[in-house]
Formats: structure tokens, sequence, C-alpha cells
């Protein structure tokens, strides 16, 4: 095992063993699914993750969308550099995903749960269309206990930067407060995905209470629209509500406060407390004709970031980090990253 003083960024949020297939029409009718959608598992929905297994060729993906980012992270960073949290199950598809993170570098500590099967979401893939469907399982009961454990805890404290994915607001913010107030009071960057436009919309009040902790705050056009619609900014222009999120009430005023709001192909916008100037920064173009799968770019691009945080780069090479990883993920089918690696260059 390696010393916790080796694993420099520390992630939390939800993991999921994405289990990922080529299929048809009959698949999707089989289970009542529609060709573009994302949905949570009902009791008609537990065979397809089995049928994905046995009868299709399916790629097996150490998801969930931070787990997701923990990889693209380590993917640039060196070896033993990324630790992630979370629940799973005590089960073969624990077994699986625990594998799935060994292939990628990933070290990850995950809360056991006996009583509950290890999140999975069963992916469909039509033509461009792909349909999601997720039982969050295990990941659903992570607890501040397991956090607090003392070597787990010896991990927060070695850490030198901390990543917190918005889906966790809806499993344990008393976690997520934890780290906050960790990374505050040993002036450890702290960053925050808003993850989804749900996440402002319908967890608005534990949100808020980490509002002050974010050193980092990174959201796409849609959640940073939410934010601003569910805080009654009265505000829609994107630039505008980057420099609102800049400049919310901080806890460790010896780090400006950055906002960060990607925009698909449009370029990526940086506001950063107390600056009048959005700076914007161009994304790196791609063919159309080399374009796979979108799924999972914000979490590369959140990957990519954090690396450059990570090892002290500059803003403007962090998000650029960032586009480049978000380029190579597109470029594979689902939130992966292409072997062997390609390395990072300026």
């Amino acid at each position: 095992m390696a010393s916790t003083k080796d694993y420099r960024l520390l992630c939390l949020e939800n993991p999921l063993l994405d289990i990922q297939a080529v299929g048809d029409q009959a698949l999707l009718d089989k289970y009542g699914l529609k060709a573009n959608d994302a949905i949570l598992a009902e009791e008609t929905h537990q065979g397809l993750f089995e049928d994905l297994l046995n009868n299709y060729d399916a790629k097996l993906i150490a998801g969930g969308a931070a787990q997701n980012t923990a990889r693209g992270a380590q993917y640039i960073l060196s070896p033993n550099s990324v630790v992630y949290l979370g629940g799973v199950g005590d089960d073969k598809y624990a077994a699986i995903l625990h594998d799935a993170v060994k292939q990628a570098g990933l070290r990850v500590e995950y809360r056991v749960d006996a009583k509950e099967k290890t999140g999975r979401c069963g992916v469909v893939i039509t033509g461009h269309n792909r349909s999601l469907c997720t039982e969050l399982g295990a990941a659903n009961h992570y607890d501040l206990e397991h956090l607090k454990k003392p070597d787990i805890w010896s991990l927060v404290e070695n850490a030198e930067v901390f990543y917190i994915g918005g889906y966790h607001f809806t499993v344990c913010p008393p976690a997520i407060m934890e780290l906050c107030k960790q990374a505050a009071s040993a002036n450890k960057p702290l960053i925050l995905s808003l993850s989804a436009p749900f996440i402002p919309q319908f967890f608005k009040d534990p949100l808020d209470a980490s509002a002050p902790y974010w050193d980092y705050v990174i959201g796409n056009e849609a959640e940073a629209e939410a934010y601003a619609s569910s805080h009654d900014l009265g505000i829609t222009d994107l630039k505008e509500i980057a420099k609102a999120l800049a400049n919310l009430p901080k806890a460790n005023t010896q780090r400006r406060r950055v906002a960060i709001i990607t925009h698909g192909t449009e370029p990526t916008l940086v506001a950063v407390q107390g600056e009048d100037e959005v700076k914007e920064f161009p994304v790196h173009e791609l063919s159309k004709e080399l374009l796979n799968d979108t799924n999972g770019a914000g979490d590369a691009f959140a990957g990519g970031f954090a690396s450059g945080i990570v090892e002290g780069r500059s803003l403007a090479e962090s998000i650029d980090r960032g586009q480049w990883l978000a380029r190579l993920s597109i470029q594979e089918l689902g939130p992966s990253y292409p072997f062997p690696k390609q390395t990072y260059q300026a």
C-alpha cells in the first residue's frame, strides 16, 4: 500500500459501474426505454444489467461523474496521485468496479454496504443515441462515519486538493461540509462541480451551505442558468452569472474564487473574484468525423483542470488541460480516455 502522502487529489461522490453496449430498438422495447433518455431504474429494469453483461458486448467503465473526473486527473498525473471515496455493495459488481479502477490506476476507498447493491448504470447505445438507466444502490448510502475513519481521514489530511461532485449533495451533505472546512482551515484548494441543473434547483440549501468554501466552481451553461434562476439573480447572461458565482461570500480569503462555465463548442468562461473582466478560452477544435460521444466531456474537462491545480499550474494552463482531455474523451465511446496514454503538451 502506498503511503497516504502519495495521493494529492481526493475526490468524493457516487461511484457507479457503467455497463454500456450497442443495442437495438427491440432491447429498448423489452425494458420500456427511450432511445435518448436518462432515468432511475425501477423493478421492470432489473434484468437489464445482467442482459447487457451476458448477451451483449458490454464495455465496463468505472462511472459516476466524479469518478470519471478522478480517472481523468489520474490519466494526466503521475502514478498514485488520486484517491476517490464513495459507497459500493459487497457483490460482483463491486469486484468488477475494482478491476476497472485498477486498470485506470485510480485508488479507491469505498464504503462497503452489505445490504445494498453496487450502483449500476445500464447504457444502451443505438446510433448516436444513448439510453441511461441508473440504480444508485449503495452509492446512495455513503456516510460521515466512513469519511472520519482514521485511515480515510488521514488521506483527507494529506491531500493537497479536494474535488466534490455535486451529485453527492443528494447523499451526504455532512461529508461535503467536513471536506469544505478541512480545505479552508488548511488553505488547500477545493473544487466543486455543480454537476446537474437539478442540484441548484432542488438541493439549494446544502449547496449554499458549501458555497463559502468553493475555491473553484465548475458548471456548464444549463447548470449556471439553473443556479441563477433558483437564486433569483435576475440575470441570464453567462458572463454575469460567472461573475456572480465568483463574488459570493468566501470563508478562506487567502484564495480568490474562480468560477468556470463550459458551453459545449463555445468558449469556456472564467471569472475571478474581484475582477471585472470575464476571460474566454476557445475550446480545442475537433473535426466532426472524429467526434464519437460527448457523454462525460464535462467530467473529463474537470479532470484535466484538477490535474493542473494539483500541479500548481497557471489558471490558463489548467483550463487548457481540461479542454485537451475533454477533446480526447469525446473521441472515445462513453466517459473514457484513450490508451496507450497520450501526454499533455501545452
